[in-house]
């Protein structure tokens, strides 16, 4: 059989692009309509895409006065979104920093009994200094101890999820029985960071867990993904770099003794589409040039831990001691070293790499394409489909993404790369991911103990 391409649409503002809110092609709607994200989400289904993606940062940026990236809360979005779609996966992002285990497992239960499986939690430990001062004040928590709290974490939720045997409820009315005690059991988890006692006040997921999804790019973040993550979204400028990165996980993978086929990879793609080569250079010209490159020159402080950029000059060639050592960085560290490590152009001024920081989509989040979107280019599709797995960040919504779906969608479909209708209905199917194996299953059954960390 040949290997399709499964295509998920991040939802970032009115467009992957700093400046996409002032485009005039994109929607009118306020970000906090949720008719907005309902009529992507159908937009999404329609062109049989198997996930939309919600991203999502715990503090207001200090860009608000230029920069629209005000949303509202992802799980709760995800709730409306279940009711409006049928088929597309629906995926948020949510802490583990400053969430508990408990209540989180129950929101995203909730989603996948809500959507009938199609749930999927974004993985993220929240590295913002801003976000640290909305939750204790404490101060940052270190990259570190940011990951060993999320692996304690993941063992609570992971263990909430099992906490229900698929068949416990049996809604006996005439009998009088609702469920199997023995069916449901207690997690009692006492770790470093958590004492949980369970089980999940909530019967198992028809997924029997959320697909789990993460995106860090750092050694540290790459053995969490290959140790939880069944989906990984990345970004990468080059493609040695990509290679290395696909070649590592699958590695590390089944290191942990999984199955490197249930890792998922899915590149970042921030296309700019028209009807010829020159249309979309023209789009491509209009956006960025609405761009402030002060907006990028704080998201670039963000990347790195609020270092200082402010002093140098928009103009002047960056050099490798502009910036802070990325081991001494507490923030996004991932994205550090997508900027710093080679392939990346160093050698470009401030301006260029401030407006990278949003103009690009973030700091070298995707790689961008400005192309003709004719139906007979071939080496538009060969180019979008090197890889099995894409993330698509329409720079303006939902303008580029109609041109996508109307357009590239029918080219992959005509070369067998991508799916004519869906064959499943939940996110596990579209994704081809088995069941995760439940506790029960195995006989005998497992002491409570065997939970605690």
């Amino acid at each position: 059989m040949k290997r399709q391409l499964h295509l998920n649409l991040f939802f970032h503002s009115r467009g992957h692009h700093e400046a996409s809110w002032r485009h005039p092609a994109t929607s009118p709607l306020a970000l906090t309509d949720i008719r907005y994200y309902q009529d992507l989400a159908r937009r999404a289904e329609a062109a049989l895409f198997d996930s939309i993606f919600l991203a999502d940062q715990l503090a207001l940026g200090e860009d608000v006065a230029q920069a629209a990236r005000i949303w509202l809360e992802p799980i709760t979005v995800l709730a409306a979104l279940a009711v409006s779609t049928n088929r597309v996966g629906l995926i948020a992002t949510a802490s583990t920093t400053y969430t508990e285990p408990f209540n989180l497992a129950r929101q995203f239960a909730s989603i996948d009994h809500i959507s009938n499986g199609r749930a999927a939690w974004n993985i993220v430990t929240s590295w913002l200094a801003t976000a640290a001062r909305n939750f204790g004040g404490a101060g940052q928590i270190s990259h570190e101890d940011r990951y060993s709290r999320g692996e304690e974490f993941m063992a609570v939720v992971k263990a909430l999820w099992d906490s229900w045997a698929a068949d416990a409820i049996v809604d006996d009315r005439a009998g009088g029985i609702y469920a199997l005690a023995d069916q449901i059991r207690p997690i009692n988890h006492r770790g470093d960071f958590y004492q949980v006692a369970g089980p999940l006040n909530m019967p198992r997921c028809p997924q029997g867990r959320p697909v789990l999804v993460q995106a860090g790019s750092s050694d540290t973040g790459r053995r969490f993904a290959a140790r939880h993550a069944e989906a990984v979204f990345t970004a990468h400028m080059a493609k040695a770099t990509a290679q290395e990165f696909y070649a590592d996980l699958k590695r590390l993978a089944a290191a942990e003794g999984r199955n490197p086929e249930h890792v998922l990879i899915l590149p970042g793609l921030s296309p700019m589409l028209a009807s010829t080569e020159a249309e979309a250079q023209r789009l491509a010209r209009e956006v960025n040039e609405l761009t402030d490159p002060e907006v990028g020159r704080k998201q670039l402080s963000g990347r790195f831990g609020g270092h200082d950029f402010s002093h140098l000059p928009l103009d002047r060639p960056l050099a490798p001691e502009d910036f802070p050592d990325p081991d001494t960085v507490q923030a996004a560290r991932s994205r550090t070293e997508v900027i710093l490590k080679p392939g990346a152009p160093r050698q470009a001024d401030l301006a260029a790499i401030a407006g990278i920081s949003r103009r690009r989509a973030r700091p070298f989040r995707h790689r961008r394409h400005a192309r003709a979107d004719r139906r007979s280019d071939r080496g538009l599709v060969q180019r979008r489909c090197r890889r099995r797995f894409q993330r698509d960040a329409a720079v303006t919504l939902p303008l580029q993404f109609d041109v996508f779906a109307a357009e590239v969608v029918p080219l992959l479909q005509r070369r067998g790369l991508f799916r004519t209708a869906y064959e499943g209905t939940t996110l596990r199917e579209h994704y081809g991911l088995p069941l995760p194996e439940s506790s029960f299953d195995a006989a005998p059954a497992k002491p409570a103990a065997l939970y605690e960390a």
